[in-house]
């Protein structure tokens, strides 16, 4: 029998809060995180905002000689897990950390290093490449400085699955521990790209809004005027561990993991597979896993990510996995307020499920503002909701048609 898999802790640094009570409250608020980009002259790009993280100093979890040995998506990361292992109260010591592991997803990785190195290469030559190019860099090397960070050393592992990559870094953890190759995991997502390369790559694919005369209002999933999507920065991680293993310690429990689904869409790189066929099976695999029926699951975390493409054939999806029950589902997505954090959005919106599932409301999607009739869902528009929520459903698409899906239970004894 699979052990059974609970939440304990959870981390969130997001456009909206540093921290995961912050960004939580931001959500319940309909707070935006869009706004002109700061980081660098985006004058001369056709999408000139992002969700960008404000505030952050990476001081405040890293020694400043380590920083600069760090691509940004890699401090997210720490400051995330900082904020998820003091909720849990975890600490790996003695023969206990070889069975805590680390799993921390990144779809691009450091970014804003690849482009400073570059520009020092071009301008200097190559000894002006630093030591800490790669490392700095690698997607993995979120995953290794945690590692590190608590001397975890049960699996150490990354996934760059593009826009799913969170959501897998979950799911896998989850069977880690399932099938007792570690009592507790460190996992979810990190993602810093905003950057001139990333931004300027996505605007030349027309997948990002262009309503730079309202940033705040641009990322509208689901709305009959939606552009494209706002690109974010940020983590969520989660602290998870075998439900004995979590006794023992005496941990608050927040939420139960007990479905993970994949499939892939074998469709294009980009795009949706146009009846939303991939999106469909990833949740019923999802649900199949979790021993359950669509008529338990209240609520669906969209991936919505307010493209034209994606919100059409993901509302065909849920439309399909949960037949007549679709009419009493509620779904949102919180990258109306976020922005989309590409591989570090799994990994904040798991976050976000078990913070609904905690408090038994539910995130409002905001700029909801014209209805689309392709797009009929129960959104929950521009307000939070009370609800009795028992299982939350959440969606991770990415580019290359792969798909994840997680379901999280309110936990009960």
């Amino acid at each position: 029998m699979a052990r059974r898999v609970v939440v304990t802790g959870v981390g969130l640094i997001s456009a909206v809060g540093i921290g995961t009570e912050e960004t939580w409250q931001a959500l319940l608020a309909g707070t935006s995180g869009m706004g002109p980009i700061t980081s660098f002259d985006a004058s001369a790009f056709a999408c000139r905002f992002a969700a960008e993280v404000k505030g952050f100093n990476p001081l405040d979890w890293i020694e400043k000689k380590e920083v600069k040995k760090m691509g940004r998506f890699i401090h997210f990361a720490i400051g995330a897990s900082e904020f998820a292992m003091k909720q849990s109260g975890l600490v790996p010591t003695g023969e206990m950390a070889e069975r805590v592991g680390v799993y921390i997803a990144s779809g691009i990785g450091g970014f804003d290093v690849i482009e400073r190195e570059h520009k020092a290469l071009l301008e200097g030559g190559p000894r002006k490449i630093s030591p800490f190019f790669i490392p700095g860099t690698i997607v993995n090397l979120a995953s290794g400085h945690v590692s590190i960070r608590y001397g975890a050393k049960g699996p150490n592992s990354a996934t760059a699955t593009a826009c799913a990559a969170g959501a897998h870094a979950i799911g896998d953890s989850f069977r880690l521990i399932q099938h007792d190759d570690a009592d507790a995991m460190i996992c979810g997502g990190s993602e810093a790209a905003i950057t001139p390369m990333s931004v300027g790559g996505f605007a030349a694919m027309r997948a990002l809004s262009t309503r730079n005369d309202d940033p705040q209002h641009a990322s509208r999933p689901f709305d009959k005027d939606r552009d494209g999507f706002v690109i974010g920065e940020g983590a969520g991680i989660l602290v998870m561990e075998e439900l004995e293993f979590a006794r023992a310690r005496g941990a608050k429990i927040l939420a139960e993991v007990v479905g993970y689904g994949m499939s892939s869409d074998a469709f294009h790189i980009t795009q949706p597979s146009e009846d939303g066929d991939g999106a469909y099976r990833v949740m019923r695999n999802a649900m199949r896993d979790a021993k359950i029926s669509p008529s338990e699951v209240s609520y669906v975390n969209a991936h919505g990510t307010s493209t034209p493409y994606n919100d059409k054939f993901e509302t065909m999806a849920i439309k399909r996995a949960f037949g007549e029950c679709v009419s009493k589902l509620a779904v949102s997505s919180t990258k109306s307020m976020t922005g989309h954090l590409l591989g570090g959005a799994g990994g904040l919106e798991g976050g976000i499920s078990v913070m609904a599932l905690r408090d038994q409301i539910i995130p409002p999607t905001m700029n909801y503002q014209t209805p689309d009739p392709e797009c009929d869902l129960d959104c929950v528009p521009n307000h939070p909701r009370k609800a009795e929520l028992n299982y939350v459903l959440s969606n991770s698409f990415g580019f290359g048609g792969t798909n994840a899906a997680l379901v999280f239970k309110r936990f009960q004894e």
